[in-house]
């Protein structure tokens, strides 16, 4: 059974840095696309970015162009997602998805299997 176990999060401030983590067991994640979404108080789970586990292709949404990077460590089996320039809008619940990925719809929350706990941040102003 895959595991994803988030950690991470925090409380910083606007312009501050965080880096998430996930950490995957329990499966043979070559053929996995990663995914990382969140979900702010009174809104819809959002797409953030997510990584192809095998050939490293990212994708963005575009409010986080430029200020966050996927990254992958194969030998760790975790997932990275560094956060920099922070603004308020970054906050919520960020979670850590896996998927196996044959022609998957990355930035498609329903389309993920696996799904972490979950890690808080929040981004005061």
């Amino acid at each position: 059974q895959v595991q994803l176990v988030e950690s991470g999060g925090g409380l910083v401030q606007a312009g501050a840095s965080l880096r998430l983590s996930c950490a995957a067991s329990g499966g043979t994640f070559s053929r996995y696309a990663m995914g990382w979404f969140r979900q702010a108080p009174g809104k819809e789970r959002e797409f953030v970015a997510a990584i192809g586990y095998r050939t490293a292709t990212t994708v963005y949404t575009d409010s986080v162009k430029g200020r966050f990077t996927i990254s992958i460590d194969n030998a760790k089996n975790t997932v990275y997602l560094q956060m920099n320039r922070l603004k308020p809008e970054d906050t919520g619940v960020y979670f850590c998805a896996a998927v196996q990925d044959y022609g998957t719809r990355w930035s498609h929350d329903d389309e993920y299997d696996y799904w972490g706990q979950g890690t808080q941040v929040t981004v005061s102003s």
